[in-house]
């Protein structure tokens, strides 16, 4: 096992992995920019040290000031949570050349899972199913005009190299399709170097489905059930739940085994998750997989009992999956609100500042048999810096029932104070209390439907 893990992050996912390295018994080093030399989490970690200032390319994005902390610092591995360097192939390429384990999968499959073409094309062979479309990237916009016109409209373009919904366009006729295909075209050079595209069907109505997974060193890779992620505005999530409404019981163990089969197939180590898109008749498609842990990974703990960041920890650390899929169980239901210093009503302005009072739930009606978890790095009178993603934290609830959790989520966003920013809590309160989620039957295009409806019953 690691003597000492640099936390390659910063924030919630930064005091998540402490929390982990705790544990185990691993000393843990918390590298910070100068923006967040007073960010709480720091306490927390046995070690903290600068890396550089407040902008992103020149800290947490800054290969050689990381590589560098940790061979300063003697660490045995380095954890990159999400989003900056966690899908870096180079950056894990460089970490094993300094012989230091990167908390992942290798560099080979982070580049393969990267691109999403090669992906898809990687994942149908293992044998899941696939969106019609191009098999890869199209070399032309008369390339792309003949998949579109073959498969019918509407199509989505996608970045070969994308994510967070940039380089993605729908096209409902082929009118629209020469504008979008130079936007997209565009936008992905812009964001990821690289503006290839490719062609997939678009589907209306569409449910996003994940599959975790863990896999290991020897060829053991289980599935950890599936979460609901259709709660989204532009590809960004803001609710999450598990078990998913649309999701028997029958097709998750068969979905899930056929996953886990597919990773262990192509030799993916670690956890990650698998992305599928569903139709209305219920059918799922192979979207994408991301290689590193997930924001709303405490769904699945919640649910399983199981801790995925110490997993994480004892795969890099070569020792075999202590999980077998007869071992794993699924209880009760959860779901996560993701709480952002976001102003809702102002097309999700950012909202950064000091929060002047921080008073999280402590208890709501009714918490019988209810599970409450909030997931941060934030008290009261930190700073929200304007640089970086504006996540204050995760309200996590599980219940016995659906509908238990749901009413206990509720009751502790009533019960949240948070001063000084605004937050992303009144559009959870009123998502949550709209008829079509809780009804369970909802899709991607929720969100906006949600609050048409709660303008228009304010209006009249």
């Amino acid at each position: 096992m690691f003597r000492r893990i640099l936390i390659a992050n910063r924030g919630e996912v930064a005091a998540r992995i402490i929390r982990a390295c705790r544990k185990l018994r691993i000393e843990s080093v918390a590298v910070y920019s100068v923006a967040d030399k007073d960010s709480p989490h720091l306490g927390q970690a046995d070690l903290a040290v600068c890396i550089g200032p407040a902008q992103s390319r020149d800290s947490y994005l800054n290969m050689r000031a990381i590589l560098q902390a940790a061979m300063q610092y003697d660490c045995q591995a380095i954890h990159p949570g999400w989003g900056f360097l966690a899908e870096n192939a180079l950056f894990a390429r460089r970490c094993a050349q300094q012989k230091t384990t990167f908390i992942g999968p290798s560099p080979d499959l982070i580049a393969l899972m990267g691109d999403k073409a090669r992906a898809r094309t990687t994942m149908r062979r293992a044998g899941l199913p696939m969106i019609p479309g191009s098999e890869g990237v199209v070399a032309s916009i008369g390339e792309a005009r003949d998949i579109a016109s073959f498969i019918g409209y509407p199509v989505l373009l996608k970045a070969r190299a994308g994510g967070g919904g940039k380089g993605m366009r729908i096209c409902r006729s082929e009118r629209e399709l020469q504008p979008a295909y130079e936007q997209a075209q565009m936008e992905a050079e812009k964001a990821f170097g690289d503006g290839s595209l490719y062609v997939e069907k678009y589907i209306d109505a569409g449910r996003h489905i994940e599959f975790q997974i863990l896999a290991d060193g020897f060829g053991n890779a289980v599935h950890l059930g599936e979460r609901e992620c259709s709660v989204q505005r532009n590809h960004q999530k803001l609710i999450e739940e598990s078990p998913s409404p649309a999701v028997s019981a029958a097709l998750r163990e068969t979905m899930g085994r056929q996953v886990a089969r597919a990773v262990a197939n192509v030799g993916y180590q670690n956890a990650g998750t698998v992305e599928f898109l569903m139709d209305s008749q219920g059918n799922l498609y192979f979207m994408e997989m991301n290689t590193r842990l997930q924001v709303e990974h405490p769904v699945t703990e919640m649910l399983t009992c199981i801790d995925l960041v110490e997993h994480q920890i004892r795969i890099a650390a070569n020792e075999p999956l202590s999980l077998e899929q007869e071992q794993i169980f699924f209880s009760g239901h959860a779901v996560e609100c993701r709480i952002n210093a976001e102003d809702p009503f102002d097309n999700f302005k950012g909202s950064p500042g000091r929060i002047s009072r921080f008073r999280p739930p402590e208890g709501a009606s009714d918490r019988a048999a209810v599970q409450l978890r909030l997931e941060t790095h934030i008290s009261e009178g930190a700073t929200i810096p304007p640089y970086y993603d504006s996540m204050i934290g995760k309200l996590i609830v599980r219940g016995e029932t659906r509908d238990s959790a749901l009413d206990a989520l509720r009751a502790a966003l009533g019960e949240f104070e948070i001063d000084g920013v605004k937050t992303t809590i009144p559009l959870h309160q009123i998502l949550i209390d709209d008829s079509e989620f809780r009804s369970g039957r909802y899709d991607t295009g929720f969100v906006p439907r949600a609050m048409a409806r709660h303008s228009a019953g304010r209006e009249s």
